[in-house]
C-alpha cells in the first residue's frame, strides 16, 4: 500500500510535486466544520525549464515540514512565481518566510485577492500581479492559465491550470477536509461523505458562482484535479465536476413552472398564530401566479425544509411570544438558513402575543440579516385574533403575493426601494 510520512515531497505529475502537509488531528475546521479524520493543506511545486512556481502555502504551524520538502525539488532562487488561488491563514500561514526567502518571486493572485494580501502582509515589499480569466505566465516548457472564480468561496479565489499535464489546481472547489495519507482519490479511505458535508457547508450558499465557475472550465482537458484540501482526484477528476454540478443544479424550477413560490412556517402554542398563518396563506393563494405553502414546524424537521427554501421565491414566518423571545423551532429553522443564499428572497413575519410581542420584530430584524427583502412591517395579534384582524392577515398574505408578483398595488414596483427595509 503506498502510503506517505508528511515529511517529503510526492510527484504527481512530471515535474509536478505535493509539497503540503497533513494535520490528521483536527477535529474542528473554522468552527463550523467537524474533521473526523483531519485535512490536509495542499500546496505544489511546479517545475519548468525556466524557473519554479508554488501554487499556495500551509496553515502556519506546518511551515517547517513545507520548506523542507520545497529545499528536496528545487532551490529557492530557481522560484520565479507564487500563485495563490486563495488567501484564507491555511493557505497563506508560510507566505511571509517565503516571501522572505524569495525576494525574486513575484506573486500571482485574483484582482480582488490584492487588498487581502496587503492586510495579510503588512509593511512588506513584494511584488504583487493581479491576473484575470485567460492570463497566464510561463515556465518556459510550462505554462499555467488562471481562472477568476469568485465566492469559491472568499471573493479572492481563483483557479490555475497546468496546459502540459492538465492538471486544474482547483483551490476550496472540490476539496474536502479528510486526510489519509495515501493522498490520491484511488487509493485513500471513503471520502465521499467528507466531499459533499464540504460542498453542503462551504459551497452550497454559493451555488451560482459554482455554475459559473463549471461554464469557466467545461473546455479543459483535465486529468487531474489538484484541490486545496483532501485527496488529489487522479482518478476519473470529471466525474468530482459533475457532481459538483448536480449539487448546485436548482431540483424543484420545473415543479412550479412560472408560478411563485411562498412558504408560510408556523408553530402556535394555543392555536392563535396557526388561525394567523391560514388567513396569510389564503391571501396569498388569491393572486394569480403564486403558490403557497404551508408548514407547521411541530410536524415536521428542520433539515428537509432547507432545500425547500433554497428554491423558494418569499418565506414568512409565524412564532408566538413566549418568555420575550420567538420560540425554538422557528430559530433552528432560521439558524439552518446559513448553508444557502437567500439573498434577495421576499420576507416576511407574524405571530400572536400575550405581553409585549417581540418575536415578529427578532425575525423580521433576522430576515434581514439573512438579506432577505422584508418590506412590509411584522404583523401582531394580541391573543386570538378577530375576525377583522384574520382579514388583516389574509390582506398581509396577499401583499406578499403582489410584490413576489409585481401585481395590485405594487404592479408598477419592479424592486423594492432601500427605504422598504427600514
Amino acid at each position: 500500500m503506498f502510503t506517505i510520512d508528511n515529511q517529503h515531497a510526492v510527484k504527481i505529475a512530471n515535474e509536478v510535486y505535493w509539497i503540503g502537509a497533513l494535520d490528521p488531528d483536527l477535529r474542528v475546521f473554522d468552527i463550523i466544520l467537524k474533521t473526523a479524520n483531519g485535512t490536509t493543506y495542499n500546496a505544489y511545486l511546479v517545475k519548468g525549464e525556466d524557473g519554479v512556481a508554488i501554487i499556495d502555502t500551509v496553515k502556519e504551524q506546518f511551515s517547517e515540514e513545507f520548506f523542507k520538502k520545497i529545499e528536496e525539488i528545487t532551490t529557492y532562487d530557481q522560484i520565479k512565481y507564487i500563485v495563490l488561488n486563495h488567501l484564507e491563514p491555511d493557505h497563506t500561514g508560510a507566505l511571509p518566510e517565503l516571501l522572505r526567502r524569495t525576494p525574486q518571486a513575484k506573486v500571482h493572485i485574483s484582482p480582488r485577492g490584492l487588498s487581502m494580501l496587503k492586510g495579510l502582509i503588512k509593511n512588506e515589499e513584494f511584488k504583487a500581479h493581479p491576473v484575470k480569466t485567460g492570463d497566464s505566465i510561463s515556465l518556459g516548457n510550462k505554462k499555467l492559465y488562471f481562472f477568476t472564480t469568485p465566492f469559491l468561496h472568499w471573493p479572492d479565489t481563483q483557479c490555475t491550470y497546468l496546459e502540459e499535464e492538465q492538471i486544474l489546481f482547483s483551490g476550496d472547489i472540490f476539496g474536502c477536509h479528510f486526510c489519509d495519507g495515501r493522498l490520491f482519490n484511488d487509493v485513500v479511505g471513503d471520502f465521499r461523505f467528507s466531499f459533499e458535508y464540504y460542498y453542503a457547508h462551504i459551497m452550497r450558499p454559493f451555488k451560482q458562482h459554482v455554475l459559473t465557475a463549471l461554464q469557466l472550465i467545461k473546455n479543459l482537458q483535465i486529468q487531474l484535479i489538484a484541490p486545496a484540501h483532501g485527496p488529489i482526484l487522479r482518478d476519473r477528476p470529471l466525474d468530482y465536476i459533475e457532481r459538483y454540478k448536480q449539487m448546485s443544479t436548482p431540483r424543484l424550477k420545473n415543479e412550479l413552472n412560472q408560478e411563485k413560490s411562498l412558504l408560510i412556517f408556523y408553530l402556535s402554542s394555543y392555536g392563535n398564530t396557526a388561525k394567523m398563518a391560514q388567513a396569510v396563506y389564503r391571501g396569498a393563494s388569491t393572486v394569480e401566479g403564486v403558490r403557497a405553502s404551508l408548514f407547521d414546524l411541530q410536524g415536521g424537521e428542520i433539515s428537509p425544509f432547507v432545500d425547500l427554501i433554497e428554491e423558494s421565491d418569499a418565506l414568512a414566518f409565524g412564532s408566538p411570544t413566549i418568555n420575550g423571545d420567538a420560540v425554538k423551532p422557528v430559530w433552528d429553522l432560521l439558524a439552518s438558513l446559513a448553508l444557502i443564499n437567500t439573498t434577495g428572497k421576499l420576507g416576511a413575519a407574524f405571530g400572536s402575543y400575550g405581553w409585549s410581542g417581540e418575536a415578529v420584530r427578532m425575525v423580521s430584524d433576522r430576515l434581514r440579516g439573512l438579506k432577505l427583502r422584508v418590506p412590509l412591517e411584522g404583523l401582531r395579534v394580541k391573543l386570538i385574533p378577530t375576525d377583522h384582524e384574520l382579514q388583516e392577515c389574509e390582506a398581509f398574505g396577499q401583499q406578499l403575493g403582489e410584490l413576489l408578483t409585481h401585481t395590485g398595488a405594487f404592479s408598477e414596483r419592479r424592486e423594492i426601494d432601500l427605504s422598504d427595509l427600514n
